[in-house]
């Protein structure tokens, strides 16, 4: 938030109780919920940090967007991404902001890159900042950052664009047969938000590859800049009136 609000000692585990912080920027009110940090796994050894635990995970399922603070001294650890994967789980928005930035040296910056690659890919529509928390820097591009993951995630997609979108994807790249079938996209439209949600109807929908739907997921993000957000897409299959009906 730009300024010190709480004390807090320079080790993952010394939090217990998340802190909830009320502030405001730019015009803007936010709720910063400062949560336990995550130590490595076999360091986790007491009742009170287990608890700790649970309650960050429940203020991850409560918050529009979680912030996964890595340390670059650390690099990515497995409770890194075990976080990362239950924020994913549960739909949330996401910004990684890598701290103590300026602390780190060439070659450290340079492996936490390939990390982020490699070990939180499945989070590759968050955006990356890497920031000092004790120098405030990076701060006020992490929270624009934060206000478009929030807006992604809250984003209205009216049916007639969604339809287009979808149309001129698959004219840009048909969806392949699966035998003798070829899987037809008729409409779309959305059906939830936070995450957002897109619902696509039409015939042998069933037979779309998984290869298929990421196609669509990249394109739905482009069309609609949705970064920062889990993006869900459902298939719904129409009956087939020729189909002939079981005795």
């Amino acid at each position: 938030v730009g300024e010190e609000r709480v004390i807090a000692f320079d080790e993952p585990g010394t939090t217990r109780d998340p802190i909830e912080v009320p502030f405001e920027r730019a015009g803007r009110r936010y709720t910063l919920i400062d949560t336990a940090g995550v130590r490595r796994r076999g360091r986790t050894g007491t009742p009170p940090e287990y608890f700790s635990i649970v309650k960050a995970l429940q203020a991850i399922e409560a918050a529009n967007v979680a912030v996964l603070l890595v340390d670059a001294a650390e690099g990515i650890t497995e409770q890194d991404a075990h976080v990362a994967g239950y924020i994913l789980e549960r739909g949330r928005a996401v910004v990684l902001a890598v701290n103590k930035w300026d602390a780190a040296d060439k070659a450290a910056r340079e492996r936490l890159k390939s990390e982020l690659q490699w070990k939180l890919g499945f989070l590759g529509f968050a955006e990356a900042h890497f920031i000092s928390a004790k120098g405030a820097k990076g701060l006020g591009e992490l929270m624009r950052a934060v206000d478009r993951a929030h807006a992604a995630a809250m984003a209205r997609l009216p049916t007639p664009k969604l339809t287009r979108a979808m149309i001129a994807a698959v004219e840009r790249q048909a969806p392949p047969k699966r035998g003798l079938v070829r899987p037809k996209l008729r409409y779309a439209h959305q059906g939830g938000i936070n995450p957002p949600r897109i619902i696509i109807h039409g015939n042998a929908l069933d037979r779309v590859p998984a290869s298929y739907q990421r196609y669509l997921e990249g394109y739905f993000r482009k069309a609609f800049e949705l970064v920062g957000t889990p993006l869900a897409i459902e298939f719904r299959t129409g009956r087939n009136p020729y189909a002939k009906k079981k005795r």
